[in-house]
């Protein structure tokens, strides 16, 4: 599970029920960001691990999906 992910939620239904101190929206915006960008880096890492194959057996990944592999 991504770390904050239980705080995102309480925080949000502590908002909907009850409202939010200006801190605690501070915190749920930050919490939100790095959520977001966790998730972010897990599609750019699975995507950058596929290859494209057509049914001849050929390599057919897109070029841009091949730049992001990392250079070994």
């Amino acid at each position: 599970m991504i770390k904050g992910l239980d705080r995102i939620n309480e925080l949000a239904k502590k908002k909907r029920e009850t409202g939010l101190t200006n801190a605690e929206m501070v915190e749920q915006i930050v919490l939100q960001q790095d959520y977001l960008r966790e998730i972010r880096g897990q599609v750019l890492n699975t995507i950058s691990g596929l290859t494209v194959l057509d049914p001849l057996g050929n390599d057919v990944t897109p070029e841009r999906v091949r730049n992001l592999k990392p250079k070994e």
